[in-house]
């Protein structure tokens, strides 16, 4: 009976280091590595967004172009004599959720997490050119607002005959 003990908990245990031992993955001749030299900061950012990903060219190893891939951004290459890029998320990024970006150099690959923050998106500026002063409202709004005001004016017309009535009279 002792021994059906030792055996089924030495099974759980090896079960567990296995699955918390990290995978090696291979896609399309690209053989992923340590992601140690590159990037992206910040590393949690507002869904349209601006992040800066970066290859250290000493500790990477990349002596090449790196190209920068996401589900969430362009792709984009930083050049063999440059650090850095500039990417601009997507605005319809899911809040809550973690993107892989992948960094490619000379077949090798680097894998890093970017977490997409709540919140209000980043302004893109200034929206012109909706047509007059009565963009973006419908006529229930503008009528809505019109007998607000309307009912506004006639309480205080109202109430100030009401109390001129009662000081005179």
């Amino acid at each position: 009976m002792r021994a059906i003990r030792v055996a089924s908990a030495a099974l759980l245990g090896v079960t567990a280091l296995t699955f918390c031992a990290p995978a090696a993955v291979a896609a399309d001749d690209d053989h992923y590595v340590m992601s140690n030299g590159y990037s992206v900061l910040p590393s949690a950012v507002s869904a349209g967004g601006q992040v800066t990903v970066q290859v250290d060219r000493h500790t990477s190893g990349c002596r090449s172009s790196v190209t920068v891939t996401s589900e969430v951004f362009d792709a984009v290459v930083i050049p063999r004599g440059s650090s850095s890029a500039v990417v601009l998320v997507d605005r319809n990024a899911k809040a809550g959720a973690s993107y892989r970006v992948t960094f490619s150099c000379g077949g090798l690959s680097a894998v890093k997490e970017l977490t997409i923050v709540g919140g209000r998106p980043v302004p893109q500026g200034v929206q012109a050119g909706e047509g007059g002063s009565v963009a973006g409202f419908d006529l229930e709004e503008i009528g809505l607002g019109a007998a607000l005001i309307a009912g506004s004016v006639g309480a205080a017309y109202y109430f100030s005959r009401r109390r001129a009535a009662e000081d005179g009279g």
